[in-house]
């Protein structure tokens, strides 16, 4: 990861983590990796929700579980892919959702800088992956890199929403203190599990509703 840099305002807050044996363990797995197999995100998009998301605009965290392993497909935010690239169906889903609980068009686009920019931090738990091998770098320490942005984030600012799809991201939140924050939750976007509650959750208004009963700026979904 040399060469790599994350915003300001989140090295300040992360700069103890990023001083941990294991993230030195971390630093020489990824960059070996990068340097042996085709990775993705692009190296210089590791850090990207973290750049695209400053942590003082921070209002609403989006948990994914690791990059698209495809070409082309990953750019460093959860479930959001490059302008002109073909969207995932759990894209596709989390948009369908948007748009029939916002009554926002369907975009043309399923680049979700829009969002970061407006504050939702897009993280996923795992930050890199081997390509066409789905959670090849789980267990080298990301996780414990992501659940530590977490506890950060919970130790330092209230009223935040965490949008949880699937267990997995619902784990990550074990450290939020639900009565001062808006803990969502919601069965994941992907085909196999999308009908069995994540459709019909509302959970963009009901999030935009809870900036707007804590002083904050709704999100333009």
């Amino acid at each position: 990861m040399a060469n790599v840099k994350i915003d300001p305002s989140w090295q300040e807050l992360l700069n103890e983590e990023f001083e941990k044996p294991y993230f030195n363990q971390l630093t020489a797995f990824v960059r070996e990796a990068y340097q042996t197999h085709m990775v993705f995100p692009p190296a210089a998009n590791i850090f990207r929700a973290f750049d695209s998301c400053p942590a003082d605009r921070l209002k609403v965290v989006i948990i994914g579980q690791d990059p698209y392993h495809n070409v082309g497909q990953a750019n460093g935010l959860c479930f959001s892919v490059a302008a002109g690239t073909q969207f995932p169906p759990s894209l596709q889903n989390i948009l369908k959702e948007v748009s029939d609980d916002t009554g926002a068009p369907y975009p043309e686009t399923g680049e979700l800088d829009r969002w970061a920019e407006q504050g939702v931090l897009m993280l996923n738990s795992v930050l890199t992956v081997q390509a066409h091998t789905p959670t090849s770098h789980a267990g080298k320490g990301w996780e414990e890199f992501t659940d530590a942005v977490v506890r950060t984030i919970a130790q330092r600012k209230n009223h935040v929403v965490y949008m949880l799809w699937g267990s997995y991201a619902q784990r990550k939140a074990a450290a939020v203190d639900p009565a001062e924050n808006c803990i969502l939750t919601a069965p994941h976007p992907s085909p196999l599990s999308a009908f069995r509650g994540f459709f019909g959750c509302k959970h963009f208004s009901r999030a935009n509703e809870y900036l707007v009963s804590t002083g904050q700026t709704p999100i333009v979904w």
